[in-house]
Order: structure tokens, then C-alpha cells, then sequence
């Protein structure tokens, strides 16, 4: 399935171990070009590093449609063209030590601050990366959104995470009609429980809050969690989302468009 000649931009992806340095791992090998972007601040080169192949990086915010115009014409000076867009950009939240009062859960006490950042940290950024790359999309390119399977379902401890992937899922669809005719397809990614940065500070709040978790590790958590949510038992990985976006990217996904995939070993079901 190589991707040989084909520029990709993998918004988000500025953390070694997190999704999009995952995916953007599995563009490069399949001999993509890779451009990952994060926000300042994010450990770029770290992430770079770990991504074997042709990779670049660029700051910029995903939110920001004058910041992703910006950084998609910086890509195309550079190499071209740009054939596939992933918008993984986003971030599950807020941190409960920070913004709520008294431990309590996101769905019992969420500001109009917090609910905004969500939408903004999770669902613009989607909107603002597509509406400012396509333009500058090769015909036929691909756009890959990476969503959550909170967007499938009720999400009580994370009510404004769940609604702005929610809209995700919503743009997907709306988008893979409105640029069909450029033959551009739109698909998108619902990852289940993989052990990100957002895990690790659901985690610290589970320890936090619940005395008889005191002695027992964060990865311990998230792994007994796993085996109660997820029919397969296991966890997912970086990489695990990372092929489906190849996939869907490449030319045996020619006739797919529009498509919500669940990557969550069962939990969704």
C-alpha cells in the first residue's frame, strides 16, 4: 500500500507517544512525506525523532484557519502538493485539579469557559484545518478526521468532549458531500481506549478521588479498565488508528467516503 510520492499533513501529532505521531508513523512507512503540526510548546523534535522517514514539522494552531492557511502553503512551497489531511488536533478535558471545584466530574459543574475551550480544542479545529487546507488539497486527496468513540454514545464525565466529536462525525459526513465533486473523500476515526496524555490525567483524578486506588498504578487502572469496556481485552494503539488512516487514504479506499469507523476493539458495540 505505498504512498510514495504523496505529502501528508498530520495536524496534532507534536507528541511522541500520542495518536498523531502514531499515524504519522505509518504514512512514513509507506514512503509518505509527513508534515506534523502541534501548538508551540508541544516537543516537536522529540516527535520527529520518532517517526522514521522524510518527516517536517511546523507550529501551528489547528483551530486557527489564517495559522493552518499559513502552514498548508509553507507545506505546499515546500513539496508541491498536499494529497491527505488528518485532523487529529484535540484533547480530552478539562483537567478536573484545575477547573473544577471540589473534585467533582466534568458533568456536574462545567463553565461556559470550559465547554468553549472543548469545542474549540476538539471541533473547530477540525473545521479550521479542513475549510484551510482543502483549498490547497491535490483532486482526489483525502481528508481523515479522528474523532472518539465518545462521539457514538453518552459520555456523563465528558459531556462537551463527547458533543464536539460528536460534531466531528457530523462534519465528516457534511464534507465528503460538499467536496465529492473534487473527489476528495472525507472518513473519520472513533479510537477507543488507547493510553494517551488524557488517560494519564483521567487516571491521576481516579487516584485522586478514590481512596482505595492510593496504591494502585495509573497503568493498572487504565488496564483494568480495558478489560471491563473492551470485548477484545486489549488495548489500542497510536498505530492501530494509524493504519486505517493509511488505508482510507490509499487507493483501495477509492470508493469510500463519508465512512465512521470505530478502532475501539469492541468497546462500542
Amino acid at each position: 500500500m505505498s504512498l510514495e510520492n504523496r505529502v501528508v499533513m498530520v495536524t496534532g501529532a507534536g507528541f511522541p507517544n500520542g495518536i498523531g505521531a502514531g499515524i504519522a508513523r505509518c504514512f512514513a512507512a509507506q514512503q509518505a512525506t509527513v508534515v506534523i503540526t502541534d501548538l508551540e510548546g508541544a516537543p516537536m523534535d522529540d516527535a520527529v525523532a520518532s517517526i522514521p522517514g522524510n518527516v517536517g514539522s511546523l507550529i501551528a494552531d489547528a483551530a486557527s484557519q489564517e495559522a493552518m492557511a499559513k502552514a498548508a502553503d509553507e507545506v505546499k512551497g515546500k513539496y508541491g502538493r498536499i494529497d491527505v489531511l488528518v485532523n487529529n488536533a484535540g484533547a480530552a478535558g478539562p483537567k478536573p485539579e484545575e477547573d473544577l471545584p471540589n473534585g467533582e466530574i466534568p458533568a456536574a459543574f462545567m463553565s461556559d469557559q470550559i465547554w468553549d475551550m472543548q469545542l474549540v480544542v476538539n471541533l473547530r479545529t477540525t473545521y479550521a484545518s479542513t475549510m484551510s487546507v482543502v483549498p490547497r488539497l491535490e483532486d482526489g486527496g483525502s481528508v481523515v478526521n479522528i474523532a472518539s468513540v465518545a462521539a457514538l454514545g453518552p459520555t456523563v464525565g465528558l459531556v462537551a468532549y463527547g458533543a464536539a466529536k460528536a460534531g466531528v462525525v457530523h462534519l465528516t459526513k457534511t464534507h465528503a458531500i460538499q467536496f465529492a465533486p473534487r473527489k476528495i473523500r472525507v472518513n473519520c476515526i472513533c479510537p477507543g481506549l488507547l493510553y494517551t496524555r488524557a488517560w494519564e490525567m483521567l487516571t491521576a483524578g481516579m487516584k485522586r478521588n478514590n481512596p482505595e486506588l492510593a496504591n494502585v498504578s495509573q497503568r493498572e487502572i487504565f488496564q483494568n479498565i480495558v478489560k471491563q469496556q473492551t470485548p477484545l481485552g486489549e488495548e489500542q494503539t497510536p498505530e492501530d488508528i494509524g493504519n486505517l488512516a493509511v488505508f482510507y487514504a490509499s487507493e483501495k479506499a477509492r470508493m469510500i467516503t463519508g465512512a465512521v469507523v470505530a478502532v475501539d476493539g469492541g468497546s462500542s458495540v
